[in-house]
């Protein structure tokens, strides 16, 4: 099992300016949910800005310290949209 802290931070390590948030989605510590915002998302699909979330976590998912991760992202323009 892997930290919710553990998790954002190995996200930041991969995107340097992100903002996440890490919630556990059924309290066993591996279905979780990520909302990241990062301006690296700028001008990518979902898909390309799920990759490099994915990517980030790719050795926690090989061990299966993470089991299922709901994503989220945003650009920080449509991130402050939603939040007004």
């Amino acid at each position: 099992m892997v930290s919710l802290e553990q998790v954002k931070k190995t996200i930041q390590e991969e995107i340097p300016d992100a903002q996440v948030v890490v919630n556990d989605l059924t309290g066993g510590g591996n279905h979780l949910e990520a909302i990241v915002v990062s301006a690296q998302f700028e001008g990518k699909t979902k898909v390309k800005q799920h990759q490099l979330v994915y990517g980030a976590l790719q050795s926690e998912f090989n061990s299966e310290a993470i089991h299922a991760l709901a994503l989220k992202t945003y650009t920080p323009s449509v991130w402050s949209n939603l939040n007004n």
